[in-house]
């Protein structure tokens, strides 16, 4: 973490009398909750009030905004009898009770306007040298609040491998035999954080080289459900018309040229230009040297699940085909159909 929490203290200033809005961005898994709550640890000691409010995206959809205004108010300022009537009324205590407070604050996940407006809007909310950290996978959501946006990379090679073998074996030194092995783990993981711990800790305990070979070869045909459910979230809360531009660049547009793209796209009248810019404030897609379009390998696999999951055995059901083997079937049946 070390150069990661290097780069927030960077964004975070802690000496300075300013009240300071820090965003962390990125794809679900790469790190961004981590990587504030060890912020967190370090530097909340010295504030007035502290406070991690996790999993907001999940709790404003099970309980609505004034569960989260009331959660906040009663973990900042430990006083349990609190009640927030509606949001307006949320708005006005945490603005009354916190303006001349110095507050560290981490709004852990994200994902709608409405919700940073009903529990951090303004710096003029928070007393001198407050600290307010967001994690969300949609940089565009912090357009309002702040240009000190920590855009989070994955782990280079020898950071994943050393992850892969502390959730592996327990230990930063893997059997020789298994050496190789967790090597191709990680290559597979292309430096995502959540899927090398979880494919560290399946793996744990299951000792032979041909059961590591096992579990490689089941990936390539079946990905692992609990990467890909923590992956989807970002694709479920798309528009319809951004979901169909993000299967046909995970089928058919990875790595090519982004304009001759969005000419394509565009002529299915899927207003490609804005649509893209989208997914990639949402960190589904990124644009590399070349103007060429890219995205996690990891992502892409969950677009193809996408598309193969209603119908998994019948790909001529499916609304994409991009594999030879699988375009060669659907092709051969019309032929016996027709001929």
């Amino acid at each position: 973490m070390e150069s990661r929490v290097e780069k927030m203290t960077a964004y975070i200033k802690p000496g300075l009398d300013d009240v300071r809005f820090i965003g962390i961005c990125g794809m679900g898994g790469i790190g961004k909750t981590t990587i504030a709550e060890v912020v967190y640890d370090m530097l909340s000691k010295d504030y007035d009030c502290k406070c991690i409010l996790r999993n907001i995206r999940e709790v404003h959809d099970t309980k609505g905004l004034e569960a989260l205004q009331q959660k906040l108010l009663h973990s900042l300022m430990h006083e349990r009898n609190l009640h927030v009537d509606d949001v307006s009324h949320g708005i006005n205590l945490i603005r009354r009770r916190l303006y001349r407070k110095k507050v560290f604050l981490v709004l852990d996940d994200v994902d709608q306007r409405k919700q940073l407006e009903s529990l951090a809007w303004e710096r003029e909310w928070f007393g001198s040298g407050s600290r307010i950290i967001i994690t969300t996978r949609n940089k565009h959501l912090l357009s309002h609040l702040t240009e000190n946006i920590y855009d989070v990379n994955g782990l280079t090679f020898h950071e994943s491998l050393r992850l892969f073998h502390l959730n592996a074996f327990k230990t930063s030194r893997p059997t020789n035999d298994l050496l190789e092995l967790s090597q191709q783990v990680v290559n597979y993981t292309n430096g995502l954080p959540l899927a090398i711990v979880v494919l560290g800790s399946h793996l744990c305990g299951r000792s032979g080289v041909e059961v590591w070979k096992s579990s490689l070869d089941r990936l390539q045909q079946f990905p692992n459900r609990e990467i890909l459910e923590s992956l989807r979230i970002s694709y479920d809360g798309l528009e319809d018309v951004n979901k169909k531009i993000f299967l046909d660049i995970a089928c058919f547009f990875k790595g090519k040229e982004k304009d001759r793209v969005i000419e394509i796209l565009n002529s299915c009248n899927f207003y490609a230009n804005i649509g893209m810019e989208e997914l990639i404030d949402k960190s589904l897609i990124t644009v590399i040297s070349k103007n060429r379009l890219w995205m996690h390998q990891l992502l892409q696999e969950m677009g193809w699940e996408i598309v193969r999951e209603q119908h998994r055995d019948e790909p001529g059901k499916w609304s994409r085909l991009w594999v030879y083997k699988d375009i060669y079937k659907v092709l051969t049946k019309i032929k016996v159909r027709f001929f």
